[in-house]
Formats: structure tokens, sequence, C-alpha cells
């Protein structure tokens, strides 16, 4: 079967790989489409030190059940269902895990990421970490149901309620489906970049309410005055740049929220009065748990249209140039998916 796999950093091939047989607990899927994500060109880059490799990558992904066990199916999944993949391993008995928060556990493993992933014509998982997709949705629609998680993550972390001024940072694309999420549960948006053409898009095509260049206006001024001088009840950190972590408690009103989701290189000095004189909540929000039906119901109904993001799809033949040029040129791309 092909397989889109990185041999080492900046290298990059689809090659021929046996067929897997799933083992004890794990269904067999037939992958029909597969996202490419920042990880992605992360590891593709280097950058990421979670990656060994050879590695072959992937976890946004969509695909049909071949087999799956009986004695592993709390779902009622069957054969021939069109299902997506919960791409985070975990160990089901670490404290984490104990209390639901599964995307914490203590010896997680991300697919393509710690272990190969499903960039690839067959793949085998656990068959309870599986999840249905609606009648009607299409098999691009559902593999970026993955990345709406990890922005769901980040909005629930943070106790976003309706009405609210929700602030984000970082517009790529999981910025702005949590920009997206936002005005989906009736809130207001403020997508914050520094790269006028994102913010465009964000604007024209995603229909983001309010967006800020950061590099051009001052956004203290403007949030305040989008707000009236509240400043923002939530604040969901999405590009991982220590200036806009620090920012983030500039942007956060009094008894305000702050979600970082966002994997900065370096560590991030922070003005620890500020946060005891605003009376900040500070959060991690890390990959998503318990999120996929939700998702998979935003996109569905279109209240969350992430295929407002989708730039192009390839093949897996296609995908390696692509994975290459996007590398070079991020600017151009917002989404991409492989179809198999």
């Amino acid at each position: 079967m092909k397989a889109v796999r990185i041999i080492e950093p900046f290298k990059v091939e689809c090659i021929d790989v046996p067929k897997p047989t799933p083992k004890p607990g794990q269904a067999l899927l037939k992958i029909m489409a597969a996202g490419i994500c920042g990880s992605d060109i992360g590891a593709f880059r280097g950058t990421n030190n979670l990656v060994s490799y050879p590695r072959i990558i992937g976890h946004e992904l969509s695909c049909i059940v071949e087999s799956i066990p009986e004695d592993n199916n709390p779902k009622n999944i069957k054969v021939g269902d069109r299902v997506v993949v919960e791409p985070y391993l975990h160990c089901d008995h670490c404290y984490p895990c104990s209390i639901g928060r599964t995307n914490c556990c203590t010896s997680l493993q991300t697919l393509g990421v710690h272990t190969d992933g499903g960039m690839c014509e067959y793949f085998c998982h656990p068959g309870h970490m599986l999840v249905k997709i609606p009648e009607g949705m299409t098999w691009e629609q559902a593999a970026m149901a993955e990345p709406l998680t990890i922005s769901l993550h980040g909005i629930h972390r943070g106790g976003f309620k309706a009405g609210e001024y929700c602030v984000v940072t970082g517009a790529g694309p999981i910025g702005l489906a949590a920009a997206m999420t936002a005005q989906a549960y009736n809130g207001h948006a403020i997508l914050i970049d520094i790269v006028q053409e994102r913010l465009d898009f964000a604007k024209n095509v995603a229909g983001i309410e309010y967006v800020i260049n950061s590099s051009v206006e001052d956004p203290v001024k403007r949030i305040s005055e989008i707000t009236n001088g509240t400043m923002a009840q939530l604040v969901v950190e999405c590009s991982g740049a220590n200036s806009a972590i620090r920012a983030a408690l500039d942007y956060a009103c009094n008894a305000g929220r702050i979600t970082l989701t966002g994997w900065p290189k370096k560590e991030t000095s922070l003005p620890t009065d500020m946060i005891t004189k605003k009376e900040l909540d500070i959060r991690g929000g890390r990959n998503s748990a318990g999120e996929f039906e939700e998702a998979l119901e935003l996109i569905h109904t279109r209240r969350v249209d992430m295929e407002k993001l989708l730039t192009k799809v390839v093949t897996a033949d296609e995908a390696p140039a692509t994975i290459i040029d996007i590398e070079k040129n991020p600017g151009n791309y917002m989404k991409v998916i492989v179809k198999f």
C-alpha cells in the first residue's frame, strides 16, 4: 500500500509498505482522506523534538471500517461504517486518564508524531477510538474534524459563554477555527495576527467579525474600542509565539480567562503581578478529549464551515511535493487534504 513517510528532516516520500494486520482490539481501516497538519510540517522541518525518524505522518483521518473486534467496540460500529479516528493513544490508568482528561495522559502518543500515523491506504487503530461520521459529510469535511477539536478544546477550557468577546491570537487553521467556533456559539471573535493576507482571508472568507494586524495597530487600544473598555473575557492563544503569550495578559479583562493552545519553542516570562491584579485564570489546552462528536456536528450543520479553510486536495503521490511547497511557502496554504 502507499504511505507518506518522512525519512529524515527535509526528506519526504510516497512509498510502498505492507498492508497492516490488526492486533487484538484493533480495527482495520481503509483511509479515504488525511489532512496535512502543522505538526507534519514541523516533523518535515525537524523542529518537533517529539518526532523520531523515519515516520509515517497523518492524524487527521476519515476512513471506512474494514474489520472491527466485537470485544472493543462500545459504540457498535459496523464493517462499512464511515468513521474518523481519535489519534491520541493513552494508557487509561494514569491520573489524567482516570478523570477523563486522556489528552494529557502521562504516556500520551500522538499518531504521526510519537508513532506511525495514518497517511496511508490502510491503518489499524483501537476499535474504541473511532467516531461515526454523520450521513452526507464528505471525506474532506470529516478529515477536518480533528483540527476543529483542538480549537473546541481551547474554547471549552476557557469556559466560553455566549455574548462574550473572545480574542484569538494566530490566524492559522486552529486560530481561525477557534474564532469561527466562538461566533458559532453566539460570541464575538477578535482575531489577531501579523500577516495581513491571513487576516483578509479571515474577514472576507471565514467571516470573522473583527481582525487586528498587531504589526500596524495597537491591539490593546483596538480591543478596548471594540469591547467598550471591558477587554476580552476569553483569550485563546493559538500561535505559540512568546510575544503573543505575553500579550494575552493585556488583552484579557479583569477576572478574564486565557487558554494557551499554541506550543512555544521556549519559556515565556510573564508578569505575575498582573495575573494577580486581574485575577486571571490561565489554562493549558492540549489536543482534545471527547470533542469529536461535537466537531463533526458543527461541520455537518456548517455552523463552523471548515471547508472554507480547504486550500486544495492532492493525491498520495502528490503529497511529498506539496509538503515541500508548504514548508517553503506557508502563506499560500491553509489546509490541504490528501485523498486515497
